[in-house]
C-alpha cells in the first residue's frame, strides 16, 4: 500500500466567507471540520496541521460564524466551519445556518469527507447526529473525533469509543469513530492518515482498522 501522507503543515489561510455562496470555487478536494462550539474543533486544526494559530479559538464560543478556508495545495482545501449549538446563538440563526449546512455537505461536489469533532465526555448531541444523518444520505464518509480524551482514563476512554461506534451504526454509510487530544497528542497520526486518504482520491488505501489506545 502507498503510505503517502498530505503534507498538513503547509496549510495557509485563504478566505473567511459568511456564507456558503461565497466559498471557493466548487473543484478540486476539501474536508470540512464541523462541531460545537467548545469541542476544540479549532485546537484540532492547530495540532493536525502543527500551527499554533491557523484557527483561531476564540475565548467566547459561538463567537466567529464565517466559514474559513485553509489551503494544503492549489487543489486541496480544510474547511472550518463555524461552531454550532452555542446557547448565545439566536436560534433564527442556528436554524438558518443548519439549513446551509446541509445544502453544503448534500451539494458540494469537491467535499470528500466531513470530521466530527465531539468532546468524549458529551458526545453525539442532536445536531451531531443530524450531521452524521446528513452525512450518511449523502454517502460521505465521516472521521468523528472524540476530543478532549486526556480527560478520561484508558479504560474508560476506551470504553467510551466503543460505546460511540457502535451508536453511529444506526446511520449505516461510512463513519470511522476515534478518540483525539489536541494536548496530549493521541489520535493524531491516525487522523492525519484518514484526512490524507481522502484528500489523496486517486490512491486506492486499504481500509484502516480500528486501534484501541493503550496510553
Amino acid at each position: 500500500m502507498d503510505n503517502k501522507q498530505i503534507n498538513f503543515n503547509s496549510a495557509r489561510f485563504i478566505t473567511s466567507a459568511p456564507d456558503i455562496s461565497q466559498m471557493p470555487p466548487d473543484t478540486g478536494v476539501e474536508i470540512a471540520f464541523a462541531g460545537r462550539s467548545n469541542a476544540g474543533k479549532s485546537s484540532a486544526l492547530n495540532t493536525i496541521t502543527q500551527q499554533k494559530s491557523l484557527a483561531r479559538i476564540s475565548k467566547t464560543p459561538g463567537r466567529t460564524q464565517l466559514i474559513n478556508v485553509f489551503e494544503l495545495s492549489a487543489d486541496k482545501r480544510l474547511i472550518d466551519l463555524p461552531g454550532y449549538g452555542y446557547a448565545k446563538v439566536p436560534q433564527e440563526m442556528k436554524q438558518k445556518w443548519q439549513a446551509a449546512l446541509s445544502i453544503y455537505l448534500q451539494k458540494r461536489e469537491s467535499l470528500k469527507g466531513l470530521v466530527v469533532l465531539m468532546d468524549i465526555r458529551h458526545p453525539l448531541k442532536d445536531i451531531d447526529q443530524q450531521l452524521l444523518e446528513w452525512a450518511s444520505e449523502s454517502s460521505l464518509p465521516v472521521l468523528a473525533l472524540l476530543t478532549k480524551s486526556d480527560k478520561l482514563k484508558p479504560g474508560p476512554r476506551n470504553s467510551e469509543v466503543l460505546r460511540v461506534r457502535e451508536a453511529v451504526k444506526v446511520y449505516g454509510g461510512d463513519i470511522r469513530v476515534e478518540s483525539f487530544s489536541s494536548l496530549k497528542g493521541l489520535g493524531v497520526d491516525r487522523a492525519k492518515e484518514v484526512l490524507s486518504a481522502w484528500l489523496l482520491e486517486d490512491e486506492q488505501a486499504e481500509p484502516l482498522t480500528h486501534q484501541d489506545d493503550n496510553n
